[in-house]
């Protein structure tokens, strides 16, 4: 797992995880809260941060960040489902727009900031595999986050509330919760989840919530098989990825076989190199689940972080299909083309990434990807370009300039491309001298 994140990054304290999985579970409990809110769901960014503590907040805007160790600690989807109802009600009630004063500032800034280095990082050895890390401590994270008022709190839980009742879902996973953070409430100050100092927990809540749900009907109070499966499966991923193998072996013994474990088990065994017991335990899945993207695209992360880049093709391409072209499993595919070195791979590999690029423009990784497949295929003009786009991506203003100025220079003038290289000159122009003042 490398440290490769932006020094913004690592000064804002995050340390973000992609990965199309995971992403598309939380996206498929947010959604219809977000509806329910009446927000555009594509307008809310929701960000993963790699930490342990217990925590979620909002902030810079419409953004959502939850921690995974929030995730690892919940037990069901109905219970991340009110935690994003909860924090759902304070962007709808526009919490974020009356705190003033230099926590606000400083917050937007270390976000700001932060939202940069999104997509670089590694897990597993690639810094474009499934899941991408930028590494960071978390002190400077914990002290800017946003800490509400009581009031601010109470309605927050009272429009969650609302929104889960009309998604139809019951206020029980927010009920739960809360019972866990209440009984967290009696820890040291040192054992507490960060979620108390952000969101001041008191008994009063809880009895609130608890006489809602003791008069609710018409509401469903538990997910489906389906969705618990999926839930189940983004943990395992999770801790297969993020805690020592042995503790995820210790986890998921061998004797079960359920495939959330069998999941785990995998991705711990290709941690440890040990592809003779990881690639029969993906394939085994595979041969389940033949239409599953995530199997295919684990099975094709393995093959090329282990050289064997011509074998990763076929399941990458798998991945991509049956995903429906999800952009950082597309990314994958397409650096695995590039790998091969060969002239139609780069075509493949640059139309994999213009589409991903253009639905994931802040994936620095990808940028980083066609500027070198346009590189390898002589269309130098638009390789600056999106050099341009990377460098910008990742703080790094005076390659940025270099890169956006030859781009401007040397592609068809009024073009597109032209006009956004002209836009980023001048961009990454002011941002390199804000950084120097600040030095």
């Amino acid at each position: 797992m490398s440290a490769v994140g932006p020094a913004s990054a690592q000064r804002a304290g995050l340390s973000f995880i992609r990965d199309a999985e995971v992403e598309h579970t939380i996206r498929q409990i947010a959604t219809p809260l977000f509806k329910a809110a009446d927000l555009d769901p594509a307008s809310v960014d929701i960000h993963l941060i790699r930490d342990n503590a217990i925590n979620a907040f909002v902030g810079g805007g419409m953004h959502l960040f939850i921690f995974t160790g929030l995730l690892m600690a919940s037990d069901n989807p109905n219970q991340l489902a009110g935690v994003i109802a909860h924090e759902t009600g304070h962007i709808a009630g526009g919490h974020l727009s009356r705190i003033g004063g230099a926590v606000e500032m400083a917050t937007a800034q270390a976000i700001a900031s932060a939202l940069l280095g999104l997509a670089i990082g590694v897990a597993g050895g690639s810094a474009d595999a499934g899941m991408a890390i930028a590494m960071g401590g978390q002190q400077m994270a914990q002290r800017g986050m946003l800490s509400f008022s009581r009031a601010q709190e109470n309605s927050a839980d009272q429009a969650g509330i609302r929104f889960l009742h009309r998604a139809g879902e019951s206020a029980q996973g927010m009920l739960e919760f809360f019972q866990k953070l209440d009984n967290q409430s009696l820890l040291i100050g040192s054992r507490q989840s960060p979620y108390l100092s952000t969101h001041p927990m008191a008994a009063d809540r809880v009895r609130v919530v608890e006489n809602v749900v003791a008069q609710e009907s018409g509401v469903r109070a538990a997910a489906t098989p389906e969705e618990q499966m999926a839930y189940d499966r983004m943990i395992a991923k999770l801790k297969g990825f993020l805690d020592p193998p042995g503790r995820t072996l210790a986890t998921y013994k061998a004797d079960d076989r359920s495939v959330p474990a069998r999941y785990a088990r995998a991705i711990a065994y290709y941690r440890q190199a040990d592809l003779d017991n990881a690639l029969p335990l993906i394939r085994g899945l595979i041969a389940e689940q033949p239409d599953d993207p995530y199997f295919h695209e684990l099975e094709g992360q393995i093959l090329f972080e282990n050289g064997r880049v011509s074998d990763a093709i076929a399941p990458y391409r798998l991945a991509v299909e049956t995903s429906n072209h999800a952009p950082l499993i597309s990314v994958g595919l397409a650096q695995a083309l590039i790998e091969t070195g060969q002239d139609a791979a780069y075509t493949e590999a640059q139309s994999l990434l213009e589409a991903a690029t253009a639905a994931d423009r802040d994936n620095a990784t990808a940028w980083r990807l066609l500027g070198i497949a346009y590189g390898r295929a002589g269309r130098m003009p638009q390789a600056s370009l999106a050099l341009a786009e990377y460098n910008a991506q990742v703080n790094r203003w005076e390659e940025a300039v270099v890169q956006a100025t030859r781009a401007r220079d040397n592609l068809p003038v009024g073009s597109p491309g032209q006009l956004r290289a002209d836009d980023l000159v001048e961009y990454a122009k002011r941002q390199r001298e804000e950084a120097r003042a600040q030095r």
